[in-house]
């Protein structure tokens, strides 16, 4: 099963009416073959629930709307030519109709969880501060999970962009970052953003993610930039950079 980390968003449910996802004890995903290719969640539409400081957070996961747009910016992440190969044209359109069809039929509906395989996307970090890193003991071994208010992350979001385009980064870089902002803005202020590292932990020792403090080292090369400090700059994206750099090979290898 391919490892994935995982950007989710948790909104307040105060009604309390969300129908809570509760993996079967022991379960564990299975691959199922559709129209669409391969899926490995259940296409319930429930939800992730937690409870923090008081309050029910949900994170709808709306898996086959989810499924129809991961099809399509698949096809799309690829040059002209690669991509159709993967994703023929006549797949990607019947993909396309369906989603359009749930938009329409659900407007409100929108994805909560963002993914990615075999490595966290540096961006993500730019969303969080070092200090709400959680090294967290689990059945699956230890595993890496951030947590911030939608706030928080936007703020962080929105400055890192400024602090790429005053540098002069390329646009499609800038744009990568700005996009992820753009992915948050609607949603409630008082929401609450999740990294977590899920399957991708499981790529390093215990060793290496107790010392892994990618957030911290993406902030502190952000800060040097904008200082016009180029040489920390680059000194502190390279230790975040070489530490996914094999992890995220593997999503090319793949």
């Amino acid at each position: 099963m391919t490892p994935v980390a995982y950007l989710r968003v948790y909104v307040p449910d105060e009604a309390g009416l969300v129908v809570e996802h509760v993996p079967a004890a022991g379960s564990r995903r299975v691959l199922v073959r559709g129209a669409y290719g391969v899926w490995y969640e259940s296409l319930r539409d429930d939800a992730f629930v937690i409870e923090e400081r008081g309050r029910r957070l949900v994170c709808p996961r709306h898996p086959r709307l989810r499924m129809l747009e991961g099809l399509l910016a698949f096809r799309h992440a690829y040059p002209p030519g690669i991509g159709e190969s993967l994703v023929p044209e006549t797949l990607a359109r019947r993909a396309a109709a369906e989603l359009a069809l749930l938009q329409a039929d659900r407007p409100e509906a929108r994805s909560h969880i963002l993914t990615s395989p075999f490595h966290v996307p540096l961006r993500w970090f730019a969303a969080f501060a070092g200090k709400e890193r959680e090294l967290l003991m689990g059945p699956g071994g230890p595993r890496i999970r951030y947590r911030t208010s939608r706030r928080s992350a936007l703020r962080r979001l929105q400055r890192a962009g400024g602090v790429l385009e005053v540098a002069g980064f390329e646009e499609d870089t800038v744009a990568l970052v700005r996009d992820l902002a753009d992915w948050l803005q609607p949603f409630p202020p008082d929401s609450l953003v999740e990294l977590d590292y899920g399957g991708a932990a499981g790529l390093f020792s215990e060793d290496e993610l107790a010392d892994d403090e990618s957030a911290a080292d993406l902030a502190a090369s952000l800060a040097a930039l904008q200082r016009g400090d180029l040489e920390e700059a680059g000194d502190y994206y390279t230790v975040v950079a070489a530490r996914w750099a094999r992890a995220q090979a593997l999503s090319f290898a793949n």
